[in-house]
């Protein structure tokens, strides 16, 4: 693509992970069409769809779907950062095996291939992923960074202006799937900078095996921190600091649990407030091998400490615990900052959402935010924000 180039589509979706693919698999069974990328309309150079959806072609997987009939006349692109399929699971660490990620939702149209236990979670979705784009003929550019969206001009019906690493796209609606993998967020605390052992975040990390013979602190509450507990502890010795008192669920984790969960997230973002995690609704949910590791002593949770220090954390009560590596299991926020030209936020902090619409701003809509970060509301929230785009484009303007 021609950096000064500007393409036109009518949805550009940003991010191929779940949450994107699911919003790409409904845009093309509503009928729209792959947006040209280059003079000819050929594909252009780091297409993942060698089979790009053709005008007036059917789909695999497109169950009852016309090519161009049963939606407006509409064109769309996603533009994905990564240099391959798998968004945010191409990252993962290896010692993450289908056995001990947390249920993955079938992505709409394909189900999952035959699952090994023992494969890694990220060869074995990204995999997957891939697949489904060649199957489907996603029309999706890689690698291309999104470095801003703002609006053309004052017309609240006009359309947006996407500028990228490969040139600029205009579009008349936009739906954000970038995810969190990307903003790992990083506590402060006194003395941090002091400290002489080696510091990392969940997103960094690789094996337990890199820690062995250190003492190793894992701070966080969510169910990352417990899963790198039990590994590491299995190596070395670790010690669990939280800011807050876990709350493990002892009932089975349901259907009606988890729409409860997720109604509880959606509301915050309803009211402009910066979204909680799923887990911080649902509580940590206990599985065999995490109840081995607190029989062991691993999950035995310690109140934040007060200070970093040379070679280790000076504890709440006073004394100093040395250790030699600190993970930081701290979560991650959601990947937003492209959007900044629009002025989403609110004074809550937050976005104020309509579903998945930006309450605020109706061009735009986000997925795999706030209620739809799990696998299961990714996949719902890419058929809702299709939905609300038909709507949208079908409307004057």
């Amino acid at each position: 693509m021609n950096a000064e180039s500007v393409l036109p589509a009518d949805v550009v979706v940003v991010g191929a992970g779940q949450a994107g693919l699911s919003a790409a698999y409904h845009l093309q069974r509503r009928g729209f069409v792959p947006a040209r990328t280059g003079p000819a309309g050929a594909a252009g150079q780091g297409s993942a769809a060698s089979g790009a959806a053709q005008p007036g072609a059917a789909q695999p997987g497109a169950e009852g779907a016309s090519a161009a009939g049963d939606g407006p006349a509409g064109t769309y692109i996603v533009l994905d950062a990564e240099d391959g399929p798998g968004g945010a699971w191409r990252h993962r660490w290896k010692s993450l095996l289908m056995a001990t990620v947390n249920s993955i939702s079938d992505l709409p149209g394909i189900p999952q291939p035959a699952v090994d236990p023992a494969e890694a979670s990220s060869s074995f979705l990204t995999r997957y992923f891939g697949g489904y784009e060649h199957d489907l003929g996603l029309a999706i550019q890689r690698p291309v960074k999104v470095r801003s969206v703002s609006r053309e001009d004052g017309n609240p019906a006009g359309r947006l202006n996407i500028t990228t690493s490969r040139g600029r796209w205009s579009a008349r609606a936009v739906i954000n799937a970038t995810g969190t993998w990307t903003r790992p967020f990083w506590p402060i605390y006194p003395g941090q900078a002091s400290f002489r052992g080696r510091q990392l975040h969940v997103a960094d990390y690789v094996s337990a095996e890199e820690f062995r013979g250190q003492h190793v602190i894992v701070v966080g509450g969510g169910i990352s921190a417990v899963g790198l507990l039990d590994e590491i502890s299995q190596v070395t010795s670790t010690t669990w600091f939280t800011r807050r008192e876990p709350v493990w669920r002892e009932a089975a984790f349901d259907r009606q649990a988890g729409h409860d969960a997720v109604a509880l997230v959606e509301e915050r973002v309803r009211q402009g407030l910066p979204p909680q995690s799923i887990v911080s609704a649902t509580g940590l949910i206990w599985t065999p091998a995490l109840r081995a590791a607190a029989a062991r002593g691993v999950l035995d949770r310690h109140p934040m400490f007060t200070a970093i220090e040379p070679d280790g954390v000076r504890l709440a009560d006073g004394s100093f615990l040395a250790a030699g590596v600190i993970l930081w299991a701290t979560g991650f926020r959601a990947e937003l900052e492209h959007l900044a030209p629009l002025h989403l936020r609110g004074p809550g902090g937050g976005i104020a959402m309509d579903g998945t619409q930006v309450a605020a701003e109706p061009r735009v809509h986000l997925v795999g935010y706030g209620p739809s970060s799990s696998t299961i509301g990714a996949n719902r929230a890419g058929r809702a924000a299709v939905a609300g785009i038909v709507a949208l484009l079908a409307g004057p303007g």
